[in-house]
C-alpha cells in the first residue's frame, strides 16, 4: 500500500529502507538492490575487474548461475571438487585448480551452511586472488559468527520465491569496498551515477529492482527470525527421528558454521528407490544440484569452461548419486513432517 501510494514502483524509498535492513543484518557497508541474484553476481564479478582470459574457481556442486555468471563476464569457470560434510568447495583442492590465468574464487554457502571462509580467505590471499561469495541460499547463515557474503571481496545473496526470504525475485551485492560498490551502482543504472540523467559515464545496464519487490522484502525480513527457528525445528526433528536408520546420514555441520537450514539434506545408498516411494506417497524429495562437469551445455561448450576430467570430481559425483533433500518449507506442518518420517521409516522397515 505504501508503494500504490507513493506512485512510485520502481527503485525508491523502500528499496533502500531494504537494503538498509539487509546492512544491519549482514554487517556489510555496502548493500545494492539488483533485479536478481544471477544479475548481484554478474555485476559483482564486472565490479571486481574479472573478464575475458581470466578464470574463476567455482565449486562442482551448485546451481549453474554460479557458472553462468563468470561465462556471462567473459570468464571461464573452473571445477573444484567440494567436501563430502558440508558440500562446501574444498580448500585443500583448490591448489589443484591453480593456473597463471586464475583471478577469483566464488564459494558458495550450499543449502544454507558456510563454507570454511578462514582457509579460503588464506588461500586467496597467498595467491593475490579476488573473492566473490555466492551466498544465495545463505540469508542469516552465519561463519565464526560474521555473516556469510561479507568475508570476501563481495558477495551476494538471492531473493528467488524459493529463498529463506523472497522478494518474488531480486538479489543484492554486498561489499566494504566503496569503488565496488559505486561500479555496481553504474552497471545497474545504464552507468550512470545518478537517476534522471541523460549523461552515461560507463557501458550500463538495466538491473533495477523495484520498490513492490522491497515491500515484500521488508515484510519478510519482519518473519525472519522465525522462519529461521523453523527451519532449524525442521532439521532437528527429522534427525531426532531418524538417526536410528543406519541406511542413511545427515550432513554434518562444521563447528565453524551457524547455518540456516533451506533444507534438510541425506544420503544414501538407495536414493533413488526412497525417492519412488516417497512419490508414491505424493511426497517430494528433492536430488542435489547435478555437477558442474556432468551438465550438457558445458560438455558440449568445452572452450567456455574448464574440468579436470570426471574423475577429478568423486565428492560430487558420489554426493549427487547418493544425495536427497526431504520436504523442508517453512509451511511444513507438524502433521505432515510426521507423515514424511513415517514413509522414511516405513521404507527401511523401521
Amino acid at each position: 500500500k505504501r508503494v500504490i501510494d507513493s506512485t512510485y514502483v520502481v527503485e525508491n524509498k523502500l528499496t533502500e529502507e531494504f537494503e538498509d535492513l539487509i546492512r544491519d543484518m549482514t554487517g556489510s557497508k555496502y548493500a545494492i538492490a539488483m533485479a536478481n541474484g544471477t544479475l548481484a553476481l554478474y555485476a559483482s564479478l564486472l565490479a571486481c575487474g574479472i573478464g575475458r582470459g581470466d578464470e574463476v574457481i567455482v565449486p562442482d556442486l551448485t546451481f549453474v548461475a554460479t557458472a553462468n555468471a563468470c561465462i556471462m563476464a567473459g570468464a571461464k569457470p573452473v571445477f573444484c571438487d567440494v567436501e563430502w560434510d558440508t558440500l562446501g568447495i574444498d580448500p585443500k583442492k583448490l591448489e589443484s585448480c591453480l593456473t597463471k590465468r586464475t583471478r577469483a574464487i566464488m564459494p558458495v554457502h550450499l543449502y544454507g551452511q558456510s563454507a570454511k571462509m578462514e582457509e579460503i580467505m588464506s588461500f586467496a590471499k597467498a595467491n593475490n586472488l579476488i573473492v566473490i561469495e555466492d551466498a544465495a541460499q545463505g540469508v542469516g547463515v552465519k561463519y565464526k559468527g560474521v555473516h556469510v557474503g561479507t568475508f570476501g571481496d563481495c558477495g551476494t545473496l538471492s531473493f528467488y520465491g524459493n529463498k529463506t526470504i523472497t522478494c518474488g525475485e531480486g538479489g543484492i551485492v554486498l561489499t566494504d569496498s566503496e569503488e565496488i560498490y559505486l561500479k555496481c551502482w553504474k552497471l545497474k543504472n545504464h552507468g550512470r551515477p545518478v537517476k534522471g540523467t541523460f549523461i552515461h559515464e560507463d557501458i550500463g545496464y538495466n538491473f533495477a529492482f523495484t520498490d513492490i519487490q522491497a515491500a515484500i522484502g521488508i515484510s519478510q525480513m519482519g518473519k525472519l527470525p522465525k522462519i529461521i527457528y523453523k527451519k532449524n525445528e525442521i532439521r532437528d526433528k527429522y534427525i531426532r527421528e531418524l538417526e536410528d536408520i543406519k541406511e542413511i546420514s545427515f550432513l554434518k555441520i562444521h563447528e565453524d558454521s551457524t547455518p540456516v537450514h533451506w533444507f534438510t539434506s541425506l544420503y544414501t545408498d538407495r536414493k533413488e528407490e526412497l525417492q519412488q516411494h516417497l512419490k508414491d506417497k505424493s511426497i517430494g524429495a528433492r536430488n542435489f544440484f547435478y555437477p558442474l562437469h556432468r551438465q550438457p551445455c558445458y560438455i558440449k561448450n568445452k572452450k567456455m569452461v574448464k574440468m579436470f576430467g570426471t574423475k577429478k570430481y568423486p565428492v560430487s559425483k558420489e554426493s549427487y548419486k547418493t544425495g536427497m533433500s526431504l520436504p523442508s518449507s517453512y509451511l511444513l506442518t507438524e502433521e505432515d513432517q510426521d507423515r514424511v518420517i513415517r514413509e522414511v521409516r516405513n521404507f527401511y522397515g523401521c
